[in-house]
């Protein structure tokens, strides 16, 4: 085996363990059972104005979550006094339904019991036309009927499609997000991002280099690499970890 693929692959290894010993958050609960109460990351469209956009991810349901995240986008156009919430939930795949839905609803739910992180904040001036190029990308996306867990297309697979259309987002999906490297019969396109530049065979094995998310390496679905601006580590399982104080 080539020296360097070796080290690739034990990094993959070592960092998979620990995360899966603990690092992250994710809880195995019953579904029918499990918190969908908002965590208060949202503001509250009674009283803002101004159009908003965020971007989610929480854990994934189950034992997915030691692996990886579900991700979702919320917009709220300005005076709007509801947001809007675009993602992709594979179980309504096995209902012969979209994968795909646009709702209304809380934006920063619980996933199942898992509590979200917020990936991205846009408020303001500019902020309705980009909710408009959202929507219109939402309403593109090449997959509203299928559902792979992995390595795609998934929800992860969806948000990448909406910030490679909309790249004024710069959205940094975190290594965690599996499927986001997903590009179906494509070999070759933008970052998640939208800028720099992807190589990816069927999600399963790629890099990518861009100014938002810096250098990832992907195999088999877990993402390694390293963000300059700021300094930062890329991890399969555990996620995005910041060397600077």
């Amino acid at each position: 085996m080539n020296p360097s693929l070796f080290v690739v692959l034990c990094s993959f290894l070592t960092f998979s363990v620990i995360g899966i010993a603990g690092v992250h958050e994710a809880q195995a609960q019953d579904w029918w059972n499990a918190s969908r109460e908002p965590v208060g990351l949202a503001p509250d469209p009674a009283v803002t104005p101004e159009a908003v956009i965020q971007v989610y991810g929480a854990r994934a349901y189950s034992w997915r979550g030691y692996f990886g995240i579900h991700t979702w986008i919320a917009v709220k156009p300005a005076q709007a006094d509801s947001y809007v919430i675009y993602e992709v939930i594979g179980w309504l795949q096995r209902r012969k339904r979209s994968v795909l839905v646009i709702y209304e609803n809380v934006p920063d739910r619980r996933w199942y019991g898992n509590r979200p992180e917020l990936l991205l904040d846009r408020r303001g001036d500019g902020v309705d036309a980009l909710i408009e190029k959202i929507d219109q990308a939402a309403r593109t996306y090449p997959y509203p009927k299928n559902y792979t867990l992995w390595p795609g297309p998934n929800s992860n697979t969806f948000t990448a499609w909406i910030s490679r259309a909309v790249p004024e987002l710069r959205l940094d999906l975190p290594p965690t997000a599996i499927g986001k490297d997903y590009l179906g019969s494509r070999v070759i396109s933008q970052a998640p991002s939208g800028s720099g530049l992807q190589i990816s065979v069927l999600g399963l094995a790629g890099l990518l280099f861009s100014e938002v998310e810096g250098f990832e390496l992907n195999f088999l679905g877990l993402s390694l690499g390293f963000d300059w601006d700021p300094l930062a580590l890329r991890l399969p399982v555990v996620g995005r970890k910041d060397l600077q104080d």
